[in-house]
């Protein structure tokens, strides 16, 4: 057990809790050695769930919480009220060295408040981010924020700017990541004001070598991949990855309903599954698991309110590729040496 990266995963959080999540966990441990969950939440119910399942000796255990923080709960007032919930008390286990990073399906916002008030933020770090992996024709965009701050200044999209570029370099091993900023326009005088505060301090880090700035990046350029980081206030990124992902889903309705049109179609497909399969795959939000909220003292990674098993087993996978990368400690070390 020494060895193994420890996870909290919240099991009432998400639209498919318990059941979902138990799964998710189970599938994680039975296909690697080096990680054990610590299933916090109701424990008859979670109990219920593992019946059936079978996994390693040891590799999970059950923590009582009997409440829960709903979706419509305020994200404060369910942290500062709900001490028994299961995603406060899996936070504690991290805060309390008794785990090495969280997971969770639950309220957004409750993630947000409860991995700074209860973790703590790296001391200089100012608004923490979710950032969320997107698939696109060259490979992955990282888009921050997603969705933790909807109001943000130039300095905060600057900061994630740098935090994008050391997560790209050291979990997606891109040596210059490129960074774009989320713009209606190509040319450095469009947009907002925080687009337009916030083009030179990009511009002046690109001078000074601590990230690659290419510019702006309109909304059509994302699935394309014409940066490999695009940051954004999280009001308007919510709204990217969320028009990304109703988009996709759109799509592969009517791919799937023109090729069950007729005897001719369903052909075609027959001839060009497996192809089409592999291509589709790159685009299923399972394999990118949750979004880590960048700039904590420990590990905190929200998963989609939708997650199903394969999700939150690829959220505990990416939870021992930040612990092995240091993801936290290498962004202490860059806020330390910039005084940012």
């Amino acid at each position: 057990m020494a060895d193994r990266i420890r996870i909290a995963a919240d099991a009432m959080g998400g639209d498919h809790a318990p059941e979902q999540i138990v799964k998710g966990v189970v599938d994680a441990v039975n296909s690697r050695k080096d990680v054990s969950v610590i299933l916090v939440g109701r424990q008859k119910g979670i109990e219920a769930c593992l019946q059936n399942l079978s996994y390693p000796e040891g590799t999970i255990r059950i923590v009582d919480a009997p409440d829960v923080i709903a979706t419509a709960d305020h994200p404060v007032e369910a942290i500062r009220h709900k001490k028994d919930s299961s995603m406060v008390r899996a936070l504690q286990l991290v805060k309390n060295g008794e785990a090495d990073a969280f997971i969770s399906a639950g309220n957004s916002g409750a993630v947000v408040v409860g991995g700074q008030g209860i973790i703590g933020r790296i001391r200089g770090v100012q608004r923490p981010p979710f950032a969320s992996l997107i698939p696109t024709k060259r490979g992955s965009m990282l888009l921050l924020d997603c969705g933790a701050n909807v109001d943000a200044r130039p300095e905060h999209l600057a900061q994630w700017a740098k935090l994008g570029t050391i997560y790209m370099q050291s979990v997606m091993k891109l040596e210059h990541p490129k960074v774009g900023i989320v713009n209606i326009g190509a040319e450095e005088e469009k947009g907002n004001s925080l687009v337009k505060e916030t083009f030179p301090l990009l511009k002046e880090m690109d001078e000074r070598g601590e990230i690659t700035f290419t510019g702006s990046c309109e909304a059509r350029e994302i699935p394309f991949g014409t940066c490999d980081i695009a940051v954004c206030d999280g009001f308007t990124g919510n709204i990217v990855i969320k028009m990304y992902e109703g988009t996709g889903q759109m799509l592969l309705s009517e791919m799937k309903k023109a090729f069950l049109s007729d005897m001719r179609s369903k052909l075609g497909a027959l001839m060009i599954k497996n192809s089409l399969k592999t291509a589709l795959a790159r685009f299923d939000t399972e394999q990118y698991g949750g979004a880590p909220v960048l700039g904590l003292k420990s590990l905190v990674v929200k998963m989609h309110g939708s997650a199903k098993a394969g999700e939150v087993k690829r959220a505990i996978e990416q939870c021992v590729e930040f612990y092995h990368e240091e993801i936290a400690a290498k962004i202490t070390a860059y806020i330390e040496n910039n005084r940012l």
